[in-house]
């Protein structure tokens, strides 16, 4: 809770003082913990936390890997109680971070306590990076695992920030989609105009958007990037089977969480295909004109759209750009200045399920859960992970304890105490099973 009411928001640049408060606290905690070994490395954004312990040679290295910034919390209204005043209501802790990814950190940090409590130490050799953009696309990591991979080799790598379909069914992450952020600016006259002088004549940038953006992605939710459809990859049998049976009954449950009567987009495609392999073209926001209170009859001169693509593993980001950039200069009506911008992006990854970490972690699973762990495919995008596979060449776990309705990103973020405490004896035990 110590930890959850540092604000660490690393896209938000009044917050870069919280942000390395954040990295002081969790290196101090690993210093508590028993690491001799831990720093902060310096980066040209948001700094990165290093611990190691190396218990014994013989014995294999685990890379744990975490992220401890945070996303912003608007609305701010939204929230019952302050996002950065941790509160626990009915077995949840609630605050920004909680689930997404400080609270999943912990877990991990107390399953290794609990080691060092019962033996002086780790039952194998740890390392841990945790960092502080991953909210903000990651730059600072990307460099620093590139050029310093003598120092982050492992046997391993295990990535607690993913979630399983409820408190009763585990899982593990077989892939992740890979994502493009962008912000597509466009520009009118050179300022903003009277509507009753200039309406029917003057370029309207923000209706320039909505026309651009309409036809690049239609009511049916098909994206129209004509290169984008064609390297779509073909899904497994096995995959295709289970997203049409869906036997967790997870279409039912996303209708729930969401408040929903219907699920929308590619109604040819079952929903866990839609989240889990097929791209997106999302809007995140739109900005322009005038939004105030009352009433102001203004022609914007300026409107900007922030956007993303999620992609399966198979794709380049930037050629996935550079298609989506073609589309928008295509899809442009005359009479304005159309400028794409690529924010960040980063790769998927097809999980390797054939080794020694991977089936350990599914046995700590069900024997934790009583159930083994189903094998799905992770809407979401976590570009480290990519990075560890394609510069360490070692196996990804990646095992995470959240839960469908943690309102990840979203106001009133928590994170389920029980998923806590069962996150701590799964990561103790997987740990154990590591050991020669």
């Amino acid at each position: 809770m110590e930890w959850l009411t540092i604000p660490s928001v690393s896209t938000l640049p009044e917050h870069n003082d919280d942000v390395r408060r954040a990295a002081v606290w969790i290196q101090n905690k690993l210093t508590a913990t028993g690491f001799h070994q831990t720093s902060i490395i310096e980066t040209a954004g948001h700094p990165l936390v290093y611990a190691e312990w190396m218990v014994d040679a013989t014995q294999p290295t685990l890379l744990i890997y975490g992220h401890y910034d945070v996303q912003p919390t608007d609305p701010l209204g939204l929230w019952q109680s302050p996002p950065f005043e941790p509160e626990i209501r009915e077995g949840n802790i609630y605050a920004r971070g909680a689930s997404d990814d400080k609270g999943q950190i912990m877990l991990v940090i107390a399953a290794l306590q609990a080691w060092i409590a019962v033996t002086g130490k780790p039952p194998v050799n740890i390392k841990i990076l945790l960092e502080g953009e991953e909210e903000a696309g990651g730059e600072a990591i990307a460099d620093y695992v590139s050029h310093n991979k003598e120092v982050l080799v492992a046997d391993a790598v295990l990535i607690c920030d993913t979630h399983m379909p409820s408190a009763s069914q585990p899982s593990l992450i077989a892939g992740l989609r890979g994502i493009l952020y962008t912000e597509l600016h466009i520009t009118g006259a050179k300022t903003d105009l009277h509507s009753g002088s200039y309406g029917g004549v003057a370029p309207n940038p923000i209706h320039a958007l909505c026309l651009i953006i309409s036809q690049i992605k239609t009511e049916d939710g098909t994206i129209h990037i004509p290169e984008l459809q064609a390297a779509l990859p073909t899904p497994l049998e096995t995959e295709k089977s289970f997203w049409k049976e869906d036997p967790l009954n997870i279409e039912k449950a996303l209708c729930e969480e969401m408040g929903v009567t219907d699920l929308v987009g590619e109604n040819d495609y079952p929903a866990l295909e839609r989240i889990g392999l097929r791209p997106t073209f999302e809007v995140h926001g739109i900005a322009g004109g005038f939004t105030g209170e009352g009433a102001k009859t203004v022609i914007p001169a300026k409107a900007t759209a922030k956007i993303s693509l999620r992609l399966p593993p198979n794709y380049n980001t930037n050629e996935v750009f550079s298609w989506l950039k073609k589309r928008v200069e295509q899809l442009s009506p005359q009479g304005y200045k159309v400028e794409l911008k690529n924010i960040h992006a980063g790769d998927g990854l097809i999980v390797d399920q054939d080794n020694h970490f991977f089936r350990e972690a599914a046995c700590a699973l069900e024997t934790a859960y009583n159930k083994p762990p189903v094998f799905l495919k992770e809407g979401g995008s976590i570009p480290i992970a990519a990075l560890f596979d394609k510069h360490l060449r070692t196996p990804v776990v990646l095992m995470g304890f959240a839960l469908p309705d943690d309102n990840i990103h979203a106001p009133n973020e928590k994170f389920n105490l029980q998923q806590f405490f069962m996150g701590m004896k799964t990561v103790a035990d997987y740990l154990g099973r590591l050991r020669k």
